[in-house]
Parts: structure tokens; C-alpha cells; sequence
């Protein structure tokens, strides 16, 4: 039942003043009463219909000033949906469910809660609210683009796009206004809007900072809180992305070997893998490229770091990861077409918001990172020092925000936290887990033996709805039987240009 929500540093919260609610909903506004209580239609909140969503759910708009600090100029319009509990009594704390980017927006996620996860509604609301930045939340997204396919295989931030990008979006932003500490003050003026006490997490990915962020600046309203995939404040990305990307590869090409099928496939699947890499820094590939919608074959350039990059983020799913040794092993030949079929037809709109990405990280994360540290560090890495080159020369273009003093620490809270890592997790591997459980003392920390970044592609994932939901319903992370975790297991390998 679960479903992954990509953290998206591949390219793919904390916060900071107090709102007076009446001076934006007036007398419709609810107080914060029970910590379980009932929404109504005579609320804030009004129905509504979703696209691909059968049920009438419940949307409304909270207004907040752009800059909390002033509380003057601009203003924003937060997009909230609530998918309301089965129970019309509501017995149990809400489900707030932050989404991962930083720039995905968190109403997507509405037709998983109306469909699959309604076991996670049973008896509580789950809350989306589209943080700043995202979504319908003022945006920061670039205008639309047609693409090429060899815009595909570009750089990741070129300099035109950043710039134009800029230019754009400060005709109706202040760019230094979007950070998590200022968007997690946005979510507590949401709580007490909707009439809420208390509240759950659910983050994943930069979502699980965005909680931790809430965690330390609205402690008492937390009841409890899963992260999956932590990504805690003082990580600093991507300077580790390359380190955990290659222990990524590592541990999949090793099960590669151990798998009988896809060791008979590619016997050879770490050779395969340097002689790909040396392959492209010799010279970058020329191949031609047939799109799939029958219109005229192109000729396409494949550079060794972007296609390293690519790779990279197929492994967030163990679903793309699957095909991994297949693309190596034809790469390592002079064939790249299992590569292109991969990366250009798998590239849809774009549903990160590049711009809130760029706000975030610029702020937060990439002015941190010593340059000197970082080429040393990732010198003599299979996919090197790409991604800080990149957001440091994108970073450089970019508005910077202010953090709150502290905003590095790690956050220490006695609130119960149940903490998922996957084992081949290329960005946010166990060690952030451990890290952060560490300064959790009431938290549990749980590795997914073959997970990702997230559990997408992993078969008998029930248990992990039947962990999270019994935490959900006790509040404690204690007690949790997680030994069905062990029953987890991958897709099988593909081995051939079928699958």
C-alpha cells in the first residue's frame, strides 16, 4: 500500500514568526479545541473534487504574508486538502504528510489517501498543505519548455536557465522567502486554522527535514512522527551525494553478483562498470536517438558525468535500479540505447519546482559546503564532484535566505519517532537514520534490507503499513514487532532489453 514520494535532491523543513489568524479568516477560523477535532463544511474548509479522485474531499486557502517578519507586502495563498477520516467522529490526531524536493507539492499525494491508503484514515484526517513555493502555493516554477532529447542529457542547472529562471519568478516572489524554517511557521498557522491540538508526521526524503524542522520550533504540537529517508538540517547537499551514491552502486552490483540470474547475465558487472565510465571520459557518445513517438531520429551526445548523474537517480527506486546492470553492461559495449529509453521517455513535466529547490538549498545547504573539502572528498568517486559544481554555480546566481541561529544543529526532542532508511538508499543512506536517532530518545530506527530511497518497486511492503499504522495508533515506537522487514524483497533483475 505504501508509495514513494522522491526526495529529489536528485534534482530529485524550520521556520519563523507567529500569525494572527484574525487577521486573516476572521470568524471563520477555528480555535484549537480537542486534539481530534471534527472538520466542517461551515469551516474553512469547503468540498471539493480532484481530478482522478471519485470522493468529495475538502480544500480551502489559508492567506500568509510573504515575508513573516514585516507581515506587510506580499501575500501568499496556501493550498490545503484535507482527506477526511472515514469515521465521522474523528477519534485520532490528524496525518500530516510533507512532501519531499524540496519542491514537490504535498496535494498530490490526495488520490493515494482516497484509494490505496485509506486504512490511514480510518479514524484521523490526513492534512496536505502545498508548502510555499510549490504546487498552488505561488509556485516557484520556471515557464513551461519544449524539450529536445538531448535537453535530457544537459547539465543539470545550465547558466541561461537559472538566470531567466531568476528574472522570472522575482516579478512575484522574494526568493529569500521561501526557506523550510519560514514554511514550517506556514504549516503551525495551517494547524490552528484547521482546529487542531496535536498532529502526526508523515516526511519523506527533504520531507522528513521539514518535520524535524516543525518538531523543534512547534514541539508541543507534535504527537508523533515517521521519516523515511532522513535528511537531517546539517547534511549540506549534496556535498555527501556522490559518497552514497557510490555505496549505492556498490551494494547493487553486489547483489547483482550474488543473484544467479544476473550474474550469469553480466558476470563481469564491476568491469562493466569502470569500462562504461573510462568509455565516456575518453570521449562522450554520439548515438542516435529514435523517439518514441515515431517522429525523426536525432543524434544525441552522452557526457560521462551526466551519465553518472542519471544513473544515480534510477537508484532512488529499486524498480529503475533493476535494469541498472542490463544498462551498464550495454554501455560497457558501445550500446546506450538501454540508456536513453531509460532516462528520455521516463522524463516527464517537470514536478519539482526548481526554483523552490534553488531557494531552499541556496539558503540552507550549499553555502555551507567548503570547496576545497568537497573536491577532495569526492575525488576519485564514479560520480565525482558533479552535483556541487552544479548547485554551487546555480547558488551563486541565486538570492540567498537567512536560517535562524542553530538551524545546523541536530534536533533533540523526547516526541516519538518511528525512522525508516533503506540499505541501498544513493542520497540519504542508514547512517542519516542513526544520526538522527541518536538525539531521538523515544525514536526506533528501522532498515529496509533492500529499500532505496523509499520502498517503491519492493514486494510485500504491507508489513511496513502494518508497522507504521500500529506506531500511528499507539504513539510509541517501542514495542514495534519489525521483524517482518526481513520479507521485504526487490524486483528481480533484468536482464535483457524485454523487460
Amino acid at each position: 500500500m505504501l508509495r514513494l514520494r522522491w526526495f529529489c535532491q536528485t534534482k530529485l523543513g524550520t521556520f519563523a514568526a507567529a500569525l494572527f489568524l484574525s487577521a486573516f479568516c476572521g470568524a471563520g477560523c477555528h480555535k484549537p479545541a480537542s486534539s481530534a477535532k471534527p472538520l466542517t463544511t461551515s469551516g474553512p474548509l469547503k468540498p471539493c473534487k480532484l481530478p482522478g479522485i471519485d470522493e468529495e474531499l475538502l480544500c480551502g486557502k489559508l492567506t500568509v504574508f510573504e515575508n513573516r517578519v514585516t507581515r506587510a507586502g506580499r501575500t501568499i495563498d496556501l493550498n490545503v486538502v484535507v482527506v477526511p477520516a472515514l469515521d465521522p467522529d474523528r477519534t485520532e490526531e490528524p496525518l500530516f504528510d510533507l512532501a519531499g524536493g524540496p519542491g514537490v507539492a504535498a496535494t498530490g499525494g490526495a488520490g493515494f489517501y482516497a484509494k490505496e491508503g485509506k486504512e490511514y484514515r480510518l479514524h484521523r484526517d490526513v492534512v496536505l498543505v502545498d508548502q510555499r513555493g510549490t504546487g498552488n502555493s505561488n509556485p516557484l516554477t520556471a515557464a513551461p519548455r519544449t524539450r529536445s532529447p538531448q535537453d535530457y542529457l544537459t547539465e543539470m542547472y545550465s547558466v541561461e536557465y537559472v538566470k531567466t529562471m531568476r528574472q522570472s519568478l522575482e516579478q512575484r516572489a522574494d526568493l529569500t522567502q521561501y526557506t523550510t524554517s519560514i514554511a514550517m511557521d506556514d504549516l503551525d498557522d495551517v494547524r490552528a486554522w484547521l482546529g487542531y491540538e496535536r498532529i502526526n508526521f508523515f516526511g519523506l526524503s527533504y520531507g522528513t527535514r521539514a518535520v524535524l524542522v516543525y518538531m523543534r520550533q512547534h514541539p508541543d504540537r507534535v504527537r508523533s512522527a515517521i521519516l523515511m529517508g532522513v535528511a537531517p538540517t546539517y547534511l549540506k547537499m549534496p556535498l555527501h551525494h556522490a559518497r552514497a551514491a557510490r555505496r549505492a552502486m556498490d551494494l547493487l552490483l553486489e547483489e547483482c553478483a550474488g543473484d544467479p540470474a544476473c550474474h550469469q547475465a553480466f558476470p563481469g558487472i564491476q568491469h562493466d562498470w569502470q569500462e562504461a565510465l573510462e568509455r565516456l571520459a575518453r570521449e562522450p557518445a554520439r548515438v542516435e536517438y529514435s523517439p518514441p513517438d515515431k517522429s525523426a531520429a536525432v543524434t544525441v551526445e552522452i557526457q560521462r558525468d551526466i551519465f553518472a548523474e542519471k544513473l544515480r537517480s534510477r537508484m532512488y527506486s529499486r524498480e529503475s535500479a533493476a535494469r541498472i546492470p542490463f544498462i551498464i553492461h550495454q554501455a560497457a559495449q558501445g550500446d546506450f540505447a538501454p540508456f536513453l529509453k531509460e532516462v528520455i521517455p521516463r522524463s516527464g513535466p517537470d514536478f519539482i519546482a526548481d526554483g523552490m529547490y534553488l531557494s531552499v538549498t541556496c539558503a540552507e545547504d550549499v553555502p555551507f559546503i567548503d570547496q576545497d573539502e568537497a573536491a577532495k572528498a569526492n575525488a576519485g568517486n564514479p560520480f565525482g564532484n558533479y552535483r556541487v559544481v552544479q548547485q554551487t554555480r546555480a547558488c551563486s546566481m541565486w538570492p540567498q535566505g537567512k536560517i535562524p541561529d542553530g538551524y545546523h544543529d541536530p534536533v533533540s526532542s523526547d516526541i516519538p519517532v518511528l525512522i525508516f532508511s533503506g540499505q541501498l538508499d544513493p542520497v540519504t543512506p542508514p547512517e542519516r537514520g542513526e544520526e538522527v536517532a541518536s538525539h531521538l530518545p523515544n525514536s526506533k530506527h528501522v532498515i529496509i534490507p533492500h529499500g532505496g530511497h523509499g520502498i517503491d518497486g519492493l514486494t510485500n511492503v504491507e508489513c511496513l503499513d502494518r508497522m507504521m499504522l500500529e506506531f500511528l495508533s499507539k504513539g510509541n515506537a517501542k514495542d514495534l514487532d519489525t521483524n517482518c522487514v526481513e520479507r521485504v524483497l526487490p524486483p528481480p533483475f533484468v536482464t535483457n532489453g524485454g523487460k
